[in-house]
């Protein structure tokens, strides 16, 4: 698989980046749909389903892809404001050649993004986007945009968001929400959208049972100081409501995270604590393995080996987990960040499947989800996020890689150092694990100013 790093427009979840700035310029969107709909040539119908999030630049941003893969002589259909994964789903199940998402996930409203499926809802191999990164930066100058204002918005059609949320229930058809009062945080994103519906059609009465709360998106409030990347919040909603559970998702609703009854936090390593145990004892578990990744705490591998399951780790983004665990067929898989792969179940992680398998879960097991997860001993952990103006190989720089080089040979058997570049954002993440907490701040903070003081941005 070719690195990340090769790329000037694609990261590890699409093209991402301010909107109206390059590479989410109109120029380079339309010259994204041209490319799109070029790789396209040779396919019978050449039929692109288009989704979106509620950020208030992404319905310009999906009729400038929608026009030019008009241009190129395809049928564009769009699912609306629906999350990535159903997009995913309608792609491999509606006979469409090609699925874009526009989103940014997690990231602050005026990011945007564009995410690409193949037919078989997967997201498109490394040498195909390649091939189509080529085709932009060839033509991204000499791309004869439209006047934005002269593009007809693209009409949605419902019916394919209602097809989604049954494929949702049908996933998980034996669920049941009585008992449980739940929280669903919808991160005023792409859940806002659908998670009303699904909770009803799950027999959900009233707020007492489910309260579905930030469903108003108002182009602008899409993640602020909510949805998984703040779980924060729906667990201060849990301990207010005194409810059971809470679930949240991102903006983009492809991930989620959990809070218990005290208000504590519940994040992917827990989740793939509780599904690996579930799918094993139902047998599920094949070759009784779980694949992780660099950033899951320690705990979660002592805990899954008390069980009998092994954990191995790939690199940091869903599309490398499910690359190993496609090699070791692995029926399990996620992101501490709560992106969690069920292959049985769907190509691609989903924040409100991931929800439902949880909520059936608890609720076969007759236990609270904190009983579920209390042996998980996680290790002090700690993430320095570091803004940078280049991604330089960190190895290159001295002063970078004798903090390093200084933490791992302190840390050794009690810890974990792993630094990387995000594949989304500007950033350098400097992650510390370790069995001291004091330890564990000092070598982050001095690997964090390390790069800040070579790369800071």
């Amino acid at each position: 698989m070719s690195k990340s790093g090769t790329r000037k427009l694609f990261g590890t979840d699409g093209i991402r980046g301010i909107a109206g700035e390059p590479p989410l310029d109109a120029r380079t969107i339309y010259a994204t749909g041209l490319a799109l709909g070029h790789s396209l040539r040779g396919k019978a119908e050449r039929k692109v389903l288009l989704g979106r999030d509620t950020r208030e630049s992404s319905p310009w941003i999906s009729s400038t892809v929608a026009a030019a893969l008009r241009e190129t002589g395809a049928s564009v259909e769009s699912a609306g404001v629906v999350p990535t994964p159903a997009v995913a789903f309608l792609a491999r199940t509606h006979g469409f050649d090609a699925g874009v998402v526009i989103s940014a996930s997690h990231n602050p409203w005026r990011d945007n993004g564009i995410k690409l499926f193949g037919p078989d809802g997967f997201k498109l191999p490394d040498a195909t986007e390649l091939a189509i990164e080529d085709e932009i930066l060839r033509h991204a100058e000499e791309a004869k945009v439209p006047d934005i204002k002269t593009i007809s918005a693209i009409g949605d059609n419902p019916s394919l968001k209602a097809d989604y949320v049954q494929f949702l229930i049908g996933c998980v058809p034996d669920v049941h929400l009585q008992g449980l009062r739940i929280v669903a945080d919808c991160a005023n994103g792409a859940a806002a959208a659908v998670a009303p519906e699904l909770f009803a059609k799950l027999g959900a009465r009233d707020s007492n049972e489910v309260a579905v709360l930030n469903v108003a998106p108002n182009g602008r409030n899409i993640n602020e100081d909510c949805g998984a990347l703040h779980p924060e919040w729906v667990a201060a909603e849990v301990k207010n409501r005194t409810a059971s559970i809470g679930v949240t998702f991102d903006g983009d609703a492809d991930r989620c995270m959990l809070a218990g009854a005290h208000g504590n936090v519940i994040n992917g390593d827990a989740i793939l604590l509780l599904a690996g145990r579930d799918l094993k004892e139902r047998g599920l578990l094949s070759g009784d393995v779980v694949v992780a990744t660099t950033m899951s705490n320690m705990g979660l591998e002592a805990a899954l080996k008390r069980s009998g399951i092994r954990m191995l780790r790939a690199p940091v983004g869903d599309r490398y987990v499910l690359e190993q665990m496609q090699q070791n067929n692995a029926a399990l898989g996620g992101e501490q960040s709560g992106h969690i792969l069920f292959p049985h179940l769907a190509t691609t992680g989903d924040g409100l499947l991931t929800a439902l398998v949880v909520l059936d879960l608890v609720a076969r097991s007759g236990k609270t989800i904190d009983e579920l997860v209390a042996d998980l001993k996680v290790f002090p952990q700690v993430i320095v996020n570091v803004k940078v103006r280049e991604k330089k190989p960190l190895e290159s720089i001295p002063a970078v890689s004798d903090r390093i080089q200084a933490a791992e040979k302190e840390l050794r058997d009690s810890g974990r150092v792993v630094i990387r570049y995000s594949g989304t954002e500007a950033l350098a993440r400097v992650m510390i694990e370790a069995e001291s907490e004091e330890a564990m701040r000092r070598h982050a903070d001095a690997i964090a100013d390390a790069i800040r003081a070579e790369l800071g941005g």
